[in-house]
Formats: C-alpha cells, sequence, structure tokens
C-alpha cells in the first residue's frame, strides 16, 4: 500500500462574453496554482470566448493544459469535454471550478484529507465565501427541498461565525466547486445536456450521486470566494431568471415523488408572487416576463 496521494486534474471552464472575463480567469488561475496538494494538474476549458483569453493562457501559464472548444457547449456540455480528458488520461479526481473564484492554498489538501479513508466519498465542496463580502456565506453546503420545489444554498449571506464549521453530509454541492470521485462519474456518468446552456445540472449529478449511494461532502477546512456571477454580467438577468425557472422544473419533475406535487405548486406560486411584487416595483419588467416565459416553458414540457 502506498501513501502517494491521489492525482487530481483542476478543470477551469472558460467562455466568458463580457470585457473583464480575461482578468477573472487570470486571478483564479494565479490562486490553483498556488495550491499546495503535491499532485494536481489544470486544464482550461475554452468554451467559445470572445476575448484573448486563450492566448494569455498559453503565454503566461505554460504548465496549463488549454483545450478550444471553439463554440458555447453550456455550462455542462464544456464541463463534460474537461471531465473526459482528465479521466482518459489516468486522473482519479476531477475538482471542477468556476473562472471568477479565488482559493484558498490549502483548499485542495483539506478536500482530499476529508475524502481520505471514505470510499463512498464521492462528490466534496469547500466554504464558499462572496469575494465582495469575504466573510459572508454565499455556499456552506446545499438543501433540497422536494417540498416546496426550492434548491438552495445553506447559510447564504451569513456572517461566517463558526457556524458550519463541520464536515458534513450534504445534498446538493455546487458547480461553483466540485471535487469528484473517478469511480463516481464512471457510475453515474456526467453533465446532463438537457439543462443547456447552464443552472439545475449540477444539483441533478448531486441527486444522481445521491441516489447511487455516494456521500456528498462539504468540507469548511477548504475555503474560497467567489465573484457571483461576474462571468455573465452580475445579477438576476432576464437570461438567468428563466432558465433557473424552466430547468428548477426539469429537475423536481424527475426526482420529486408523486405526494411532493401536492405542496409544490402552492409554495413556487407564492414564492413566484413575492418575487413578482419586488421586481415589479423595481421596474424590472424584462426579468418579470422572463419569469412568465419560464413557466410557459417548463409548464410545455409537461405536454411535449
Amino acid at each position: 500500500m502506498t501513501n502517494r496521494p491521489s492525482s487530481v486534474t483542476c478543470v477551469i471552464l472558460h467562455g466568458s462574453q463580457i470585457p473583464s472575463g480575461r482578468e477573472l480567469l487570470v486571478e483564479t488561475l494565479e490562486s490553483v496554482m498556488k495550491m499546495t496538494y503535491p499532485d494536481f494538474t489544470v486544464v482550461v476549458v475554452d468554451n467559445g470566448s470572445l476575448d484573448d483569453s486563450r492566448e494569455v493562457v498559453k503565454t503566461r501559464f505554460p504548465g496549463v493544459t488549454l483545450i478550444e472548444n471553439g463554440r458555447n457547449l453550456g455550462f455542462g456540455g464544456g464541463n463534460n469535454v474537461g471531465i473526459s480528458h482528465a479521466l482518459g488520461r489516468g486522473a482519479g479526481w476531477v475538482f471542477l471550478l468556476n473562472d471568477d473564484v479565488k482559493v484558498d492554498p490549502g483548499l485542495l489538501g483539506e478536500l482530499m484529507a476529508a475524502a481520505a479513508g471514505d470510499e463512498k466519498a464521492g462528490m466534496l465542496s469547500p466554504k464558499i465565501y462572496f469575494y465582495s463580502q469575504p466573510t459572508k456565506f454565499w455556499y456552506a453546503g446545499g438543501r433540497v427541498n422536494y417540498f416546496t420545489g426550492i434548491v438552495s444554498h445553506r447559510g447564504l449571506r451569513q456572517e461566517d461565525r463558526g457556524q458550519y464549521d463541520r464536515v458534513e453530509d450534504t445534498e446538493y454541492i455546487t458547480g461553483c466547486a466540485m471535487l469528484m470521485r473517478r469511480e463516481l462519474l464512471e457510475t453515474v456518468g456526467m453533465f446532463d445536456p438537457e439543462y443547456f446552456p447552464i443552472y439545475s445540472e449540477d444539483a441533478d449529478l448531486s441527486a444522481r450521486s445521491l441516489r447511487a449511494g455516494w456521500r456528498l461532502l462539504y468540507v469548511p477546512g477548504a475555503r474560497m470566494w467567489h465573484k457571483v456571477s461576474a462571468s455573465s454580467g452580475g445579477g438576476m438577468s432576464p437570461f438567468k431568471t428563466q432558465l433557473k425557472v424552466e430547468h428548477n422544473f426539469i429537475f423536481f419533475r424527475r426526482y420529486a415523488r408523486w405526494y411532493h406535487w401536492l405542496t409544490i405548486p402552492w409554495c413556487i406560486a407564492g414564492a413566484s408572487a413575492l418575487f413578482l411584487l419586488k421586481e415589479l416595483l423595481k421596474g424590472n419588467f424584462k426579468v418579470i416576463i422572463a419569469l412568465i416565459r419560464g413557466f410557459a416553458r417548463a409548464i410545455g414540457r409537461i405536454f411535449s
């Protein structure tokens, strides 16, 4: 038996359509390359970016493997390219990271230490803070409520006072930072392309993994900071609103039991009414229209 650490391939998906996209990727790579875990490689999957990020990766990060998709395959499809590349080259673990994060040097080592000795720990995620508010949680584990039809981040916007400082099982791991065991990917597969271009594919993969008997772990000793939605321009855009509604419906249609649907419509209706009122007061009519379109497309799937 050897004590040699398991090999990890870090996959960073980049497909920025905004002017600052290159700077986001550079800061992410600079922090990732400082991680202290002794056996990892880095792959950047360029998902049809519109800036000069590819040349920057080639010149400033010569040790990083660059894969150019040539077009936008979506979050799931783009990451699947990187995952396939990593598995094809023998990676024991694949670590997906957003291109708009800053990681603590010890992050990967903490995640791998938590996985050591537990063959059922198939997917792990760190404690994630807002980059702009570095002591406030963006993610401290995930929840899936099948009675309300809501997937949520535990601790969202709470100040970190040590309340989530234990390694714990969790119901959902965000694709922002997702460490996956090779055997899990070989068992349950990769991201489902039906969630194109983005949203809910990470919840779907989490649900499949749990139902296949794998453990999902939240590891608070591993820390990182996320520039939330920076690579897509930020904010609750019409694009994001419509897709979140539609893809959330796909997810719960797949995994909720019949009795959950006795409460889901009422809970979604109440939450939507509050959201509509808030956006109406702000004058965000495009977001309101997007919400309605999302529901229309979701309902259309019932009869398709």
